[in-house]
C-alpha cells in the first residue's frame, strides 16, 4: 500500500507564486526525489507519494507551510491503496491510491472541505474523516504566526521552544502561546491515533 496526497491551493490567484512555490518544491524534494514521486502542475495543483504511516504528518507539514503565507490555504486529499503502474511522472502513474486521491479532491472542492481521506475500507474512511472534519476547524484557522511555529516544530521534532524563540526573535512564552492556540499537543495525539487507525487496513 502507498499513500498519495493530491492538493490544490486556495486563493493562489491573488498570491505571488514566489511566496510559496519555491518553498513547497523544497519541502517535497526533501521527502522524495521528483517527478515520479511528486509534481506541481497547472500552476497550483500538486501530487506527492508517501508512506502510509507518514502521510498525515506530511499533509500537516504542507498545510502549515502554505498557511505561513497571508490569505493562502490548501485542500488536501489523501488516497491510500495500491500502485499498479509506475510511470516516470507521478501524474501518469496509476492504481487505487491515485484514483482515491484524485476523485476525493474533486469531492472536497464541492463540499468546501480542506482535508479528507479515501481508502478501500469504508469504516476507516468514516472514522478518520469525522476526525479530519473536527481537526480542520483548527487547521483552517491557523494564523500566519501560528502556522510558522507549527511548521518548524513538525519539520524538526528536536527543536526546543527556547531555540525556536531565538530563531524567530520572540519570547519563549510567545512560542508557547502560539503552540497552545494551535492545539499542538492534540495535533501530535491525532497523528498517533491516525497511525493506529490506518494499521487496520
Amino acid at each position: 500500500m502507498i499513500a498519495i496526497i493530491t492538493g490544490d491551493l486556495i486563493n493562489s490567484q491573488q498570491t505571488d507564486p514566489e511566496s510559496w512555490l519555491p518553498r513547497l518544491k523544497d519541502l517535497l524534494e526533501s521527502w522524495v526525489v521528483g517527478p515520479e514521486n511528486w509534481e506541481i502542475y497547472r500552476g497550483d495543483e500538486f501530487q506527492v507519494k508517501s508512506s502510509v504511516n507518514d502521510v498525515f504528518q506530511k499533509a500537516l507539514m504542507i498545510k502549515s507551510l502554505i498557511k505561513t503565507v497571508e490569505n493562502l490555504d490548501v485542500r488536501l486529499a489523501i488516497g491510500i491503496g495500491n500502485e499498479v503502474f509506475l510511470s516516470e511522472k507521478i501524474t501518469e502513474s496509476n492504481g487505487s491510491a491515485y484514483v482515491n486521491s484524485g476523485r476525493l479532491l474533486n469531492e472536497i472542492k464541492h463540499e468546501g472541505r480542506s482535508l479528507a481521506i479515501c481508502t478501500d475500507n469504508e469504516k476507516v474512511n468514516r472514522d478518520i474523516n469525522i476526525l479530519f472534519k473536527w481537526a480542520s476547524i483548527d487547521f483552517d484557522s491557523w494564523s500566519v504566526a501560528t502556522a510558522q511555529i507549527v511548521h518548524r516544530m513538525l519539520i524538526n521534532k528536536d527543536l526546543t521552544q527556547e531555540q525556536l524563540a531565538k530563531d524567530l526573535n520572540i519570547t519563549q512564552s510567545s512560542v508557547s502561546q502560539r503552540l497552545k492556540r494551535a492545539n499542538y499537543d492534540l495535533v501530535l495525539e491525532t497523528d498517533v491515533f491516525f497511525r493506529k487507525k490506518i494499521a487496520e487496513l
